[in-house]
Formats: C-alpha cells, structure tokens, sequence
C-alpha cells in the first residue's frame, strides 16, 4: 500500500448543495479553500462553515485532511490508501481531488479516530 503525507487544515467545512441553476455565491469565493462543483441535478460547495449563510442548506462540521503532493495522473490507488482504512474504520469521507492532489473530508468527531487509523496504517499526519 502506498504511504503518503497527509497535513490536517484549521478551518471546520461544511458542504453546501444549492439549486443548480444558482449563480455561484460571492461567500462561497472569499475563503482561501472552497471547492465547486456543478452537476445537471446540483450546485455543490465546500468551504469553511464561516463563510456560509444561515439559510443555505448544508453538512456542518467537517475537517479536511490534505494529500501532500502533487501526484502524476498515472499513478493509482492514491485515493484508496486512506479511504480504504478509513471504512473499515466506519469514519465516513467526502473526497475533493484538484489537478494536483486530494482532500479526504471527514467528520469533525471523527477526526481524531481517523488520525489514529490512518497513523497505524504508515500514513505521516502533520498540521
């Protein structure tokens, strides 16, 4: 199994589904991490909990694990090294994957225990 670098960020996420029609929201953009994506059925937005308005209806409290890479398209099981353990586990992920790297959500209360999972499997966890 590949062994990676993981680096936990500060900031607790939410992840936002607005209709799919929707003009992509100002307080979606003003963080330094968010994330869009937009589908034929949905309009979907990660982003710091800050940031998002009361009304809009989203999962609250979620901490990003970030893959240290970049990473080479060719590569494979990348993603898999840390959500496998981390179901075996029962910690739930929401994956976000950029040109160059991935993000592994989970759960704020779970945060600690996906540590601990993905320390005992060889992963490095910094923050």
């Amino acid at each position: 199994m590949i062994t990676l670098t993981l680096t936990v960020l500060p900031e607790s996420l939410a992840i936002c589904r607005c209709d799919r029609a929707s003009d992509l929201p100002t307080w979606a953009m003003a963080a330094s991490f968010f994330s869009v994506t937009r589908t034929q059925d949905e309009l979907s937005i990660v982003c710091p909990e800050a940031h998002i308005p009361a009304d809009v209806v989203c999962e609250r409290g979620w901490r990003s694990l970030k893959f240290e890479g970049p990473f080479d398209f060719n590569l494979t099981g990348i993603l898999v090294a840390v959500a496998a353990p981390l179901a075996e586990a029962g910690i739930s992920v929401f994956a976000v994957s950029t040109y160059e790297t991935d993000y592994v959500l989970v759960r704020q209360a779970q945060l600690a225990a996906a540590i601990d999972t993905l320390s005992a499997c060889g992963h490095k966890i910094q923050s």
